[in-house]
């Protein structure tokens, strides 16, 4: 069993969660990776310089990116079928499986930024509102960045959802009155209804303030309810043994959300964030059916061009041999229906129906409207 195999948490008797001491991504300063380099953010200084002098981040024009599309609000408030997303913009989503709802990452302010007149300003919109998602189950949180995190959405929702966080920040949610907090360890997992939420590792970093970097954990989540498995990656760098792992240990999955953003430069960014050609490997190794992009079209955060993920993302699929309908570049609102059939093993190349087959299809509640909008981005 490789190291991440070996951070399972035992259990007493009584169902307390009893953790082994000190493990390996524990360090004595606070969180780190286990592949790849352990704290892989070079600093604040290096980043503004990064920013300000060595790259030229790109200036959204009105219009830019992807182009968000009408909800559908009759298909999220009654699926047809058991499984379905719609993508709000950047990592939040909203996941509806068997009568369960279930929100990712969500962030629905102007700025992903701790002051409202400064920080990364969105330039797509998000495509459902906070008033128009339907009665929300729980709500996972891969890391405290605050392009995932948002203050505001955790005072609107307050304790009237079930919040699932990375170790260390249950005491953030509580500063803020909300107490329906349950906080894992990688590895961990808790069962609410029925439906089994898995926080599994991701390569990453944490920090919300000057002085708090690594003090919380990050990572991603599995969601297996009613036959159906799902998994949201957050934020991650590339590590073939973890995402196999993953993939080993849980997998495979009906859907999968995968960052495609956020990548540029490589020098700098490799460590944490995936560019589109290892998210796609990312999906065969955690044995993804079905796959979405998340993590780009909304915020300037790092110097690629806004419109390239989805390119490279095309480029990525077709290097690898797989139908494009495989991983899927959604619009802000689209709401998508995983195509129902039997799961698939790891190594697409030994399924042909895990990506080569042109009959694979997806369907979208709003398909023309989505259609439209892909269209437009690609003309």
């Amino acid at each position: 069993m490789s190291g991440i195999g070996l951070l399972v948490s035992t259990f007493s008797a009584d169902g307390e969660t009893v953790r082994n001491p000190r493990p390996p991504h524990h360090g004595l300063d606070g969180f780190r990776n286990i592949y790849g380099t352990p704290r892989p953010h070079q600093g604040l200084w290096p980043y503004l310089r990064m920013r300000l002098f060595e790259e030229r981040f790109p200036s959204p024009a009105v219009g830019s990116g992807p182009h968000p599309v009408e909800p559908d609000l009759a298909c999220i408030e009654r699926p047809t079928s058991d499984l379905q997303l719609t993508w709000i913009g950047h990592a939040s989503a909203l996941v509806q499986i068997s009568g369960r709802n279930i929100l990712t990452d969500p962030v629905f302010a102007d700025r992903a930024s701790p002051v409202r007149l400064f920080g990364n300003k969105r330039y797509s919109p998000p495509g459902l509102k906070r008033s128009e998602l339907p009665r929300i189950d729980a709500v996972v949180i891969s890391h405290n960045h605050y392009d995932h995190l948002e203050r505001s959405t955790v005072e609107y929702f307050g304790n009237s959802v079930q919040w699932l966080v990375p170790l260390g920040l249950k005491a953030w949610f509580a500063s803020l009155g909300v107490t329906r907090v349950t906080e894992l360890d990688w590895w961990e997992h808790t069962d609410i209804d029925g439906m089994r939420f898995t926080l599994t590792p991701t390569q990453h970093w944490s920090r919300r303030g000057l002085n708090d970097t690594n003090q919380t954990l990050w990572g991603s989540w599995a969601m297996t309810f009613a036959g159906r498995k799902v998994w949201f990656g957050g934020d991650t760098g590339y590590s073939r043994p973890l995402f196999r792992e993953i993939g080993q240990r849980l997998g495979p999955f009906d859907l999968a959300l995968i960052p495609v953003g956020g990548y540029a430069p490589r020098s700098f960014m490799r460590e944490k964030h995936v560019d589109p050609f290892e998210a796609v490997q990312i999906h065969r190794d955690i044995g993804a059916r079905q796959s979405v992009a998340i993590h780009w079209g909304t915020f300037v955060l790092t110097s690629e061009p806004v419109d390239e993920p989805p390119t490279l993302l095309h480029a990525a699929l077709m290097a690898a041999g797989l139908n494009e309908q495989t991983f899927r570049v959604l619009q802000p609102g689209e709401t998508l229906v995983p195509p129902i059939g039997q799961h698939l093993a790891t190594d697409a190349s030994e399924h042909p129906d895990s990506g080569q087959n042109p009959q694979h299809r997806v369907q979208p509640c709003n398909a023309q409207a989505a259609q439209a909008a892909t269209t437009s981005i690609h003309s």
